[in-house]
Formats: C-alpha cells, structure tokens, sequence
C-alpha cells in the first residue's frame, strides 16, 4: 500500500485502525484520485452513487433541488471533509437525494460505491462511522432548513458572513452577491439588499466581488437575537 495513502487514511477516517490488512488493502486498491474541474457535476442525485468522497483541495457544494429546478445549497466540503452523502446508496433506508457540484476545480481521493458497501457490511466500526458522518450532515442540512423557513434575511446574511469568516479564517468574503444568493438558498436581489443595509450600518465595506466585516460585534449580536 502507499504510504501516503496511509498516512491520509489514518488522518481522516477514525475506523482505520479498526480494519483487518486485508480490509487496509481492499481500500487501497479501491481508491483512487479524481480531479473535478470548477462547475462539474460531481455527483447527480437519484442518477448515481459514486462512493465516498476525501477531499484533498477545493470546494464541492451539496443541494437539493426542486421540481422546478430551484437548488438550495445544504452545505459545503473544502479540504480534510469527507463526503458521504454521494454514497447515500449504500446505507440503508436512506432515501434523501443530494447534488454535489465542483465550486472550484478540485482533487479528491474517491472510494468506490460497491467497495465502500462492502466495507459498511462486514465491519461495524466503518458502518458506525458511515452512520454518524451522516447524521452530521443531515443536521447540517435541518439547520440550513431552519434559517430557510424561519430566520429573517438579515439575521441569515449575518450568520453566513461570520460561518464564512470562520471558514477561511479571515474577515474578507470574496464572493459576488450571486454566489452568496446560491449558497443561502435566497435571491440575488436580498443579497444586494443586504450588503446595502449592512454597509450604510457600517457592519461592512462592499467592493467588487469583496465583503470585508467592519463590525464583527453587531453582527454577533444579529446574529443571537
């Protein structure tokens, strides 16, 4: 097996240790890497079961899509997640269809759907962890219906801007409103809106494809009420 692989196994998957060698093998040999170019269908709900997904560098985003074609982004994958809602098909009773696009051109290590099924099978401890690494996300997923159904635009544009700070460990979003409109499940025009709003309150300074946070604390504050 390459060590490299191995190394990044032990990182990331917490059953590794609990797998027999010849198990260690079996995902090796059935793993591989796979590079997405920005804007490629990853995974397309109902159409296919990939496997399960590494990510090594990049960004996938994960939605539901309505009859009408609308999408609603659930969550993100950047580097060091791992996707599993892309092998959704081999945990029983789970019927929810996601999408998964390539935000930006991206490397993952790609274990196969009928590898990864037997894997889920015959050892407890990968079947366990499929299980919570899917309930993760799928209260991920709750908490993104939740700001949808319930929360105000201001409070949700708030809490978007101090997730994505945190995310990037900076106080610089480099997103157009477009995107942002995509990732809050919202349209265009309550982006502007808000960038306009938080900008004459001075939580914010907009520039072209730029939101730098000005006021952290009133947007902690928005953010709780």
């Amino acid at each position: 097996m390459p060590q490299a692989l191995i190394e990044i196994f032990e990182h990331y998957f917490d059953f590794w240790g609990e797998l027999s060698e010849t198990e260690r093998d079996f995902v090796c040999s059935n793993t591989r890497n796979v590079s997405y170019k920005k804007g490629a269908y990853v995974h397309q709900g109902p159409l296919d079961c990939i496997g399960a997904l590494l990510i090594k560098s990049g960004q996938l985003r994960v939605y539901t899509m309505s009859e009408d074609g609308r999408e609603v982004t659930l969550y993100r994958l950047f580097a060091g997640d791992v996707g599993i809602m892309s092998a959704a098909c081999v945990l029983d009773d789970l019927t929810f269809d996601v999408y998964v696009d390539a935000e930006e051109d991206t490397e993952v290590l790609l274990t196969e759907a009928a590898a990864f099924r037997r894997l889920v099978e015959g050892n407890v401890h990968v079947r366990c962890y499929a299980y919570q690494l899917t309930t993760q996300r799928l209260s991920d997923m709750l908490w993104k219906m939740q700001q949808v159904l319930f929360l105000s635009a201001d409070r949700r544009f708030a809490i978007f801007l101090l997730e994505e700070s945190a995310q990037h460990g900076s106080d610089e979003i480099h997103l157009t409103h477009e995107q942002i409109a995509r990732y809050m499940g919202t349209a265009r025009e309550v982006v502007s809106r808000m960038v306009k709003y938080f900008n004459q309150e001075g939580w914010i300074k907009n520039s072209r494809g730029c939101i730098k946070i000005i006021n952290r604390q009133a947007l902690e504050q928005l953010k709780g009420k």
